[in-house]
């Protein structure tokens, strides 16, 4: 992994609602801050193995300087940084976990069904090519 990139964000490649999650961010990240790459992509799973259990969850992940988030807490910790009002969602914090991370596998569970799924991971163009890493 490159160690320059201190927000990273791996998600569901072939996922439609996350692709589209993507965008929604590059859109609302004007500093440039995050980098993203396919679960599907990723090589550095010993990383992730160290700091979360196994197997790797099917969830976004977000690596901030090094440390590693998952689920409703990755989601909150993105918001935290993007452009707007979006940094207010993170109070959402202050939830147990346990109830926010219930409602984020429920929305997982089903984000094939409800949203579709590509065949292939996304290819970002030229203009977003090095946003991805």
């Amino acid at each position: 992994m490159n160690t320059k990139h201190s927000h990273i964000i791996l998600y569901d490649g072939v996922c439609k609602l996350c692709h589209a999650s993507v965008n929604f961010i590059i859109h609302r990240d004007s500093k440039a801050i995050f980098r993203f790459q396919a679960l599907q992509d990723f090589k550095n799973f010993e990383l992730l193995e160290s700091q979360i259990q196994k197997p790797i969850p099917d969830s976004i992940l977000y690596i901030q300087e090094g440390k590693i988030f998952t689920k409703s807490t990755a989601a909150l910790k993105i918001c935290k940084n993007l452009d707007g009002l979006w940094p207010v969602f993170y109070v959402f914090i202050m939830l147990p976990k346990p109830i926010r991370d219930y409602i984020y596998d429920l929305i997982a569970k089903y984000r094939y069904s409800w949203f579709g799924k590509y065949n292939t991971c996304m290819i970002p163009d030229e203009n977003l090519i090095d946003r991805f890493i």
